[in-house]
């Protein structure tokens, strides 16, 4: 019986992962993926491949991309400071200078205001509405 989906590679249904070795050989592994590229191989490797095209479609400057994985890896929502520092590594070896880095973290850091634009209407309501019932006691 064949199980192989006809757009699956004959190379993915027997467990090769080209794209993953790559990315282990070079440095560019997030440990945290082990568990599930260990239960799932294929899939691992389909959504590496996915997330591999932008950056190998020649679209983006080696250096942009840099930025753009800095933003990601010190957003509020990942903080994964091992890549944070593996892209802010090579896009200085790539020449960006650290007041671009700098700047790039600064935009990110934008992301945070979120909780306050949440937050603060929410706490002017429950003052109020706590002013009203100390008022009304």
């Amino acid at each position: 019986m064949n199980t192989e989906s006809p757009n699956q590679s004959p190379a993915l249904s027997h467990g090769a992962t080209p794209i993953c070795d790559q990315m282990r050989a070079s440095g560019n592994w997030n440990p945290l993926w082990n568990e599930f590229a260990a239960m799932d191989p294929v899939w691992t490797e389909k959504f590496m491949t996915m997330s591999a095209h932008s950056k190998s479609s020649g679209k983006l400057d080696a250096k942009t991309i840099e930025f753009i994985a800095i933003a990601v890896d010190a957003s509020c929502t990942h903080l994964y400071a091992p890549g944070v520092r593996r892209h802010v590594r090579r896009a200085l070896q790539l020449g960006a200078t650290k007041e671009e880095i700098l700047c790039v973290l600064e935009y990110v850091s934008v992301l945070g205001l979120h909780s306050m634009s949440l937050g603060v209407p929410i706490l002017a309501e429950e003052i109020l509405a706590a002013a009203a019932k100390a008022g009304a006691d």
